[in-house]
């Protein structure tokens, strides 16, 4: 689900970070505790199509990443369904998808070390109490460089097992996992020789 930057001059991509973080706080919020009625649901997604217009990403866009939000749509809808019915699972699942849009549309149009910057300052309170911002921000970092890493492992154990002939199951789960542990300690074994573990 981390959108990776996209360059542009559109109002939203030269606000600041901060005050896009700020905006995806209240705005999600706002969706959260807004009537949960139907116009309200459609409602927040146009607002959110009509913020990724504004920063010139345009309506393919919207739709991809609407549609890599196919998995949190599916299993959210399904157990609402289940538990709540119909209506408050249709309801309940196009809040959570317009805040997730949101979020995507604030990695779209703001550098990723710009957010980090942003954080880094936003704990900078914390520091008296032990907290070390800039080790907060470089851990966000890494795990945010991770994600495409273990999303591309998950890829090659699938075309791996397809090109056997083989059926996903528990297995690739098992796979994924050594394989991402392995990942993990090549990464500290890397900080450490570089004195930042």
């Amino acid at each position: 689900m981390i959108a990776l930057y996209r360059a542009g001059r559109s109002p939203l991509h030269r606000a600041p970070a901060a005050a896009k973080l700020v905006a995806l706080a209240v705005l999600a919020l706002a969706v959260s505790l807004a009537p949960h009625t139907p116009w309200t649901a459609a409602g927040s997604l146009l607002a959110v199509l009509a913020l990724f217009l504004l920063g010139g990403l345009g309506v393919v866009e919207f739709g991809r990443q609407l549609w890599r939000a196919k998995w949190i749509v599916l299993v959210l809808a399904a157990s609402q369904l289940i538990f709540l019915g119909p209506e408050a699972a249709l309801l309940g699942t196009t809040r959570v998808v317009a805040v997730v849009l949101l979020a995507a549309l604030v990695t779209l149009t703001t550098p990723m070390g710009e957010l980090l910057e942003t954080l880094e300052r936003a704990l900078e309170p914390l520091r008296r109490f032990g907290v070390d911002p800039w080790r907060v921000a470089f851990t966000v970092s890494l795990t945010i460089a991770a994600v495409p890493v273990i999303a591309d492992l998950s890829r090659r154990i699938r075309e791996a097992q397809r090109a056997r002939g083989v059926r996903l199951g528990a297995h690739a789960i098992v796979t994924l996992l050594v394989l991402t542990l392995r990942h993990a300690d090549d990464v500290a074994d890397a900080l450490t020789a570089r004195g930042l573990a």
